[in-house]
């Protein structure tokens, strides 16, 4: 059984769905630093892909630093640094356009997938403020009601 999860969707390189699903499973700590990486056959039968695209998979993890090779052990994980906000942004991206073009489907707007952000991150106790306050030059002022001077 593979230490991390995968749900492969069409129209994305399987090799990229494997080295997103590992880079969070790494970046969630279900994958944590110096745990045994699963070998490229081992990949390889239960993705049930091609050896070559799981040795490319391992190949892009060990070169971005998400592994390293240990003589006698294998492949283990290396829990790099903390990415930068930018970095950790990108990551989410693709879950949001999937998200967005989910709520196109269902035809509701973008308030309501504001709204099913909050209520999902209530229901896991997420406070609503940013992790890194840094501005990131977005930003706005926020809009005043007519009662205030």
């Amino acid at each position: 059984m593979l230490p991390f999860t995968l749900h492969l969707q069409d129209g994305v390189p399987v090799s990229d769905q494997i080295v997103q699903a590992v880079r969070k499973a790494i970046l969630t700590r279900l994958l944590d630093d110096g745990d045994i990486f699963p070998s490229v056959r081992t990949l390889s039968q239960e993705l049930r892909i091609s050896p070559t695209t799981a040795h490319k998979v391992v190949s892009q993890l060990k070169d971005e630093g998400y592994l390293a090779s240990r003589p006698g052990i294998g492949m283990v994980v290396i829990r790099p640094q903390l990415p930068s906000r930018e970095e950790r942004l990108a990551h989410l991206e693709t879950r949001c356009r999937d998200l967005i073009r989910e709520v196109a489907e269902l035809q509701l707007g973008f308030p309501d997938a504001v709204e099913a952000l909050r209520r999902a991150a209530r229901a896991q106790n997420l406070e609503e403020t940013p992790a890194d306050p840094r501005p990131t030059g977005t930003e706005t002022a926020p809009e005043r009601s007519e009662d205030e001077p």
